[in-house]
């Protein structure tokens, strides 16, 4: 006779509950874990958007569908420079550095090395040894290669240096969540975001593969209390501080000849983000021109299909991307599985040849130009803490214009008949990417 338990009367493995109740609970959380993630990623598939009356860039009624969507004023009466190349944008952003005289704000998601690092480190230590409040916001992934010792050095001269949202074991899906905002404000009236990262890639004047090219802005007026918002949203997550009074948020004038201009930030969460909302805004507007800068390109269907419907409706749509020289070749190899839609939809696309293409800028119809952090993929539009400006200006739009234009010309371009005979393994890579294109 059996005894209970033993041995002989226990079920075989595979139907003893004990086997396989451990990796149904890895699993069951799995798919919970990607499931409340996947809201986040609601319109992955070829499901977009749909304006349902027709707007025009250059009319009012683009500009109160831009507040209305995302929630931020217009501010009229500001002024932006556009700044091209670390030989103009670094030179701005020390002076801007230096012109604080009661608070200093400074985020960004990029400090590495080189002499730009050293150089802001110094003008942000000057400035808080001479009484000014210097707060300094580093994303804590996108900052890792940044010197030790420039920390140090900005701490005791009485900067306030923050690390923002730290890798933690127990938070291990929000490491994707990253502040990829560069802002600059300087005692609440004079601000800078673009693309630039405070690091030797970016000096220089794009002459070759070790000078990135990209773009900045400079701005003055009501604006630059929407820049100020950026930083003080993520200064109170990471310090609990309010950024509040007249050194931080003066009353600001409308400047004379100034024109709107709409400070927009975005950040990750479930549904759609500003970022992505007002990028498809001024597709979707777009009536005679489009001309699109990415430094990194992965579209998602929604926009893939929004570029070529509006090529279709005789839209001149260019798209300048980066080429041999990105820093990250998979997401250039994720990118380019949509070259064949777009080319066979009337877009026309450019990889930008002498270094790695940085820039990020949107301008439709020569008259709303937007600059800033996005890029055009995932990452920005859902993963990514961003900020982006957009200008009505058509004297802006000609200057954003012209850069553009000087990229086009040191860029190639595809043709649908050249794309269709590249090599099957570069097809088979494109293909394998897709499976990654929401992370990218």
């Amino acid at each position: 006779m059996r005894r209970p338990g033993s041995r002989e009367e226990r079920p075989p493995p595979l139907r003893d509950p004990r086997t396989w109740a451990g990796p149904a609970a890895i699993l069951a959380g799995g798919i919970a874990w990607y499931a409340s993630d996947s809201l986040r990623h609601r319109r992955e598939e070829a499901f977009g958007y749909e304006l349902i009356e027709e707007l025009d860039v250059g009319e009012p009624g683009h500009m109160r569908a831009a507040e209305a969507i995302t929630g931020f004023p217009i501010s009229e009466g500001s002024s932006a420079e556009a700044l091209i190349n670390g030989d103009e944008i670094f030179p701005a952003l020390l002076e801007t550095i230096r012109a604080a005289e009661r608070t200093l704000c400074l985020e960004t998601y990029v400090y590495w090395t080189g002499e730009i690092a050293e150089q802001v480190a110094a003008a942000v230590c000057e400035r808080a040894e001479a009484g000014v409040q210097c707060k300094v916001l580093l994303d804590a992934v996108g900052a890792l290669k940044m010197e030790s010792d420039l920390l140090d050095r900005m701490g005791r001269a009485g900067a306030t240096v923050v690390r923002f949202r730290p890798p933690k074991a127990y938070a291990l899906r929000r490491l994707t969540n990253r502040t990829h905002r560069r802002v600059l404000v300087a005692d609440g009236r004079l601000g800078m975001t673009g693309g630039v990262g405070i690091a030797r890639e970016w000096e220089g004047n794009a002459g070759g593969p070790d000078e990135w090219r990209d773009t900045h802005l400079r701005v003055r007026g009501p604006v630059v209390r929407g820049l100020l918002g950026a930083f003080a949203e993520h200064w109170l997550e990471a310090t609990g501080e309010v950024l509040a009074g007249d050194g931080f948020l003066p009353e600001l004038e409308p400047i004379e000849g100034g024109v709107p201009v709409q400070a927009v930030r975005s950040n990750a969460g479930v549904g759609d983000t500003n970022a992505e909302a007002i990028y498809y805004l001024g597709i979707a507007s777009a009536r005679r021109s489009l001309d699109l800068a990415a430094a990194y390109f992965v579209p998602r269907p929604a926009f893939i299909e929004a570029l070529c419907d509006a090529a279709e409706r005789g839209v001149r749509v260019r798209v300048v991307v980066p080429g041999p020289h990105i820093d990250k070749s998979l997401v250039r190899t994720a990118g380019r599985a949509a070259y064949e839609r777009l080319l066979d939809g009337g877009v026309k696309v450019f990889e930008y040849q002498p270094t790695m293409f940085h820039a990020k800028t949107l301008s439709v119809d020569g008259h709303w130009t937007t600059v800033g952090t996005v890029n055009f993929d995932n990452r920005s539009f859902q993963l990514h803490d961003e900020v982006t400006l957009g200008v009505w200006s058509e004297e802006f739009a000609a200057t954003i214009g012209q850069s553009f234009e000087d990229d086009v010309e040191h860029s190639e371009e595809f043709t649908p008949g050249r794309w269709r005979r590249r090599p099957s393994r570069q097809r088979l890579a494109e293909g394998v990417t897709k499976l990654a294109r929401r992370e990218l």
